[in-house]
């Protein structure tokens, strides 16, 4: 009897070192984060990882901020200004900023995107089938403005203006860009102008519990704006968050893209990389039209530290008779969310199995 209390006592001590050596780590992260960050800004090593890219390196800077005077900041949602500077093992150089900005308690919204690049990658042909890849690589800059205005409680609405210029500089020889058949192949500059409506009804941005988030956008690409390419494109992204329990959420996200006209390869429809079907290459399926369901359960573990179970499906047609059950691609995975701030901005880290195993490393949520 001795003996066994006397071994039990010693599991005790051996648990509740470990537990104090898990608080230690956890307390040395939380202090990492606090030191490199200031109230508004956080700094943190831009460790990247997709297999699109590798491993990237560089910085990155995200500053959290409220406008407004001091009477309506506590109800107007947070703004945002993520800047991004990486390198990657493919020789890749992405440079981006991004602006989201609430004004007026909640009654407008601006965002703006730019991205600039030299970015080697990997084209895999059109279709829901991989018909070969090969290698290309391209410098672009990307840009785009939308500015909202609320209408009714919940629903946004205002104009969006997207650009984009690409210069391929290295195809593959005898590959299917080199013949100059794909639209896009010889490079491209599109500049078009649309209507973009979201409706919000998310308790928070960064980590909803309950609520919607639906964006549509109707986006006309033509010469009339100096592009290169006549088409149009709708987008309907359509999400929506469900709190299991006081811990516990489900979202959910159905994303459709449709296309009219002549698009450049680079702005088809497309499926695959971090955002949509993880667990794909980014663009590994192209065409005029795709369509992508997702799904994630998120749940705490310890302290600053949840963690996330994903599942998708998806397919690109070229025509809307050409969706078909029977050819969805599907991929499943899981995850960690580090929280950095106290406005819910997550480290994440994501292993997903498609049609192949990926490693995703990076900002925020995905869906």
């Amino acid at each position: 009897m001795l003996h066994s209390n006397l071994a039990f006592a010693q599991e005790a001590d051996t648990l509740s070192t470990d537990i104090a050596i898990i608080d230690k780590l956890f307390g040395f992260a939380d202090d990492l984060v606090d030191k490199v960050s200031t109230d508004t800004w956080t700094f943190i090593p831009a460790i990247t990882y997709a297999p699109e890219t590798s491993l990237g390196i560089g910085g990155r800077a995200m500053k959290v901020f409220n406008l407004g005077d001091l009477a309506s900041k506590t109800k107007t949602r947070p703004s945002s200004l993520p800047l991004t500077l990486l390198y990657t093992l493919k020789n890749q150089v992405i440079v981006s900023g991004e602006v989201d900005l609430w004004m007026d308690q909640n009654n407008s919204f601006l965002n703006s995107r730019v991205v600039l690049s030299d970015y080697p990658f990997v084209f895999s042909g059109l279709g829901n089938e991989i018909i070969e890849e090969e290698k290309y690589a391209t410098r672009y800059l990307y840009y785009h403005l939308l500015y909202h205005k609320k209408i009714a409680r919940g629903i946004f609405l205002g104009p969006r203006y997207e650009f984009r210029g690409d210069n391929i500089y290295q195809k593959a020889e005898n590959g299917l860009l080199e013949s100059g058949d794909i639209p896009g192949s010889n490079g491209q500059h599109l500049s078009g102008l649309g209507i973009s409506m979201n409706i919000d009804t998310r308790d928070n941005i960064f980590q909803p519990r309950k609520g919607m988030y639906h964006q549509l956008s109707w986006m006309e690409f033509h010469s009339v704006f100096g592009s290169d390419f006549n088409f149009t494109q709708w987008v309907f992204d359509l999400r929506k968050y469900h709190a299991i329990n006081e811990k516990q959420v489900i979202a959910g996200q159905a994303w459709f893209s449709f296309t009219k006209g002549t698009a450049p390869f680079q702005h088809l429809s497309l499926i695959g990389g971090s955002d949509l079907m993880r667990g794909y290459f980014e663009g590994r399926y192209r065409d005029k039209h795709a369509m992508v369901y997702q799904a994630e359960w998120r749940t705490p573990l310890y302290r600053k530290l949840n963690m996330v179970l994903f599942g998708s499906g998806g397919q690109v047609a070229n025509q809307l008779s050409g969706f078909n059950f029977r050819q969805l691609r599907w991929a499943a995975g899981f995850g960690f969310r580090y929280k950095l701030n106290s406005e819910g901005l997550n480290l994440r880290i994501d292993l997903a199995f498609g049609d192949q195993s990926a490693f995703y490393f990076g900002l925020n949520e995905v869906i």
